[in-house]
């Protein structure tokens, strides 16, 4: 985009990564056909994380990348230092691309004397001098209210169905949300999948011990059917393995994980190899390395929807075009 004004420089889009998930920056660069700024970072002894851009950042539109697997938390100070360094290096301006929101799940208190870790996250971007953050499939859609800037957030839904349309297109399918919190997704798989009924599980959760669900039984007609269970994300595999077991049991056909990120932590891989699951579905917002990859395991690129949602906000066009599929 040129100025109308004579001597006033074209705007450059600039696209920076973190060192936790190189490759998916690397396939966003590829579709906006742009080169990533270089930079040094590295740690320190005693853990300390330094950062500093090899080339000039001023004036520019900046796009900072960073996944968030393990470890969480260095790389979260990693995209905040980047952050303060374009904005004291007059950057004009930032926007945090951040394909898994780190502390997303944290987004209330279930007890007193909490915090509400993703708002405190939220804040520490707009401290940091993010005008803006670009994310996909947030915990729950509500967790927006917590930004005090703009928040583009992307969902991976309609990559995902596309999937699912192609690959078990003429099957009886069910879409199976792993608790009744998640059934209003469900209902929109299922609209997206043609009007396919849809089940949930019913399940109990002891806050006092994180990662730990007990699936109680399954509410809806799934016997004879292929059934895809939804969700945000497959962390411990404990949700998602116990209703693939759950459902069988109760006589589906067959059962589909799909979620949109992948934590796959503690004994995740295992889990899933183990579990009967037909195949397991998640996007590359998160990095899953070769030695968590197995036959069953299909990887689909949120690349294209990334550097679609850049282009729009460099190019101050409409990223809303991207929440119904057109990306």
């Amino acid at each position: 985009m040129v100025s109308g004004k004579p001597g006033i420089a074209k705007r450059q889009l600039i696209l920076l990564s973190g060192r936790a998930h190189p490759e998916l920056a690397e396939a966003v660069a590829k579709h906006l056909g742009a080169a990533i700024t270089p930079q040094a970072a590295y740690d320190f002894a005693n853990g300390e994380i330094f950062v500093r851009f090899e080339e000039s950042v001023r004036g520019a539109d900046a796009f900072v990348m960073q996944s968030h697997s393990a470890p969480i938390n260095d790389w979260l100070m990693e995209q905040l230092l980047m952050v303060d360094a374009l904005k004291r290096a007059s950057a004009k301006r930032i926007t945090a691309v951040v394909p898994s929101f780190p502390y997303a799940r944290q987004d209330r208190k279930y007890a007193g004397r909490e915090p509400i870790s993703a708002r405190l996250v939220a804040n520490m971007f707009k401290t940091a001098g993010a005008d803006r953050v670009v994310t996909v499939d947030l915990h729950t859609a509500q967790a927006q209210g917590f930004f005090d800037g703009p928040v583009d957030h992307l969902h991976a839904m309609w990559l995902l169905t596309d999937h699912v349309r192609a690959r078990y297109q003429g099957e009886d399918l069910a879409i199976v949300s792993p608790d009744a919190g998640r059934t209003r997704l469900a209902e929109k798989w299922a609209d997206l999948l043609g009007g396919c009924p849809i089940a949930f599980i019913h399940k109990t959760r002891d806050p006092l011990r994180p990662n730990e669900v007990m699936a109680n039984r399954v509410v809806g007609d799934v016997e004879g059917r292929t059934c895809v269970v939804v969700d945000d994300m497959i962390d411990t595999a404990l949700t998602s393995t116990g209703a693939a077991r759950q459902l069988l049991e109760q006589g589906a056909k067959d059962v589909v994980l799909v979620a949109t990120h992948g934590v796959l932590s503690a004994d995740a891989y295992e889990r899933l190899v183990a579990s009967k699951a037909r195949e397991v579905i998640l996007t590359d917002t998160l990095p899953i390395p070769h030695e968590k990859r197995f036959p069953g395991l299909t990887v689909l690129s949120i690349a294209p929807l990334l550097a679609r949602a850049i282009q729009e906000v460099f190019e101050d066009g409409s990223v809303t075009s991207l929440f119904d599929g057109n990306a």
